[in-house]
């Protein structure tokens, strides 16, 4: 059985996938309101890009997680509490290009280098 769960902000799309107990989330990148930001810090507003992000901003999180990412989606799988939490906490950055923008210059005086 396949269960979809879409959240829609701001026209960007974020899907909860369930095949059959297997959860993921996922959302398609390259058009998104913060595009601008992570260009101008020097980044392909990628899926690799925000899978990093991710990774340094919620790092117990991202360490529950397997990433499958790609140039134009990100993509994570894991239990259906913590895609659920992923999905609330990434809205506000892949919607605001000074949300992203602040966490970018957070993980840039941190020394963290994106795998973009």
């Amino acid at each position: 059985m396949k269960v979809v769960l879409r959240s829609s902000i701001r026209d960007v799309t974020i899907t909860i996938h369930d095949f059959d107990g297997d959860k993921s989330l996922t959302f398609y990148t390259g058009d998104l309101p913060a595009d601008g930001a992570v260009i101008a810090a020097g980044h392909e507003p990628n899926g690799y890009f925000w899978e990093g992000l991710t990774q340094f901003a919620w790092p117990d999180l991202a360490g529950r997680l397997d990433f499958d990412s790609e140039a134009g989606m990100f993509a994570a799988q894991g239990q259906g509490a913590d895609l659920e939490a992923l999905r609330s906490a990434i809205e506000p950055l892949i919607t605001s290009r000074e949300a992203v923008g602040d966490m970018i210059a957070r993980a840039t005086a941190a020394g963290f280098e994106f795998d973009d």
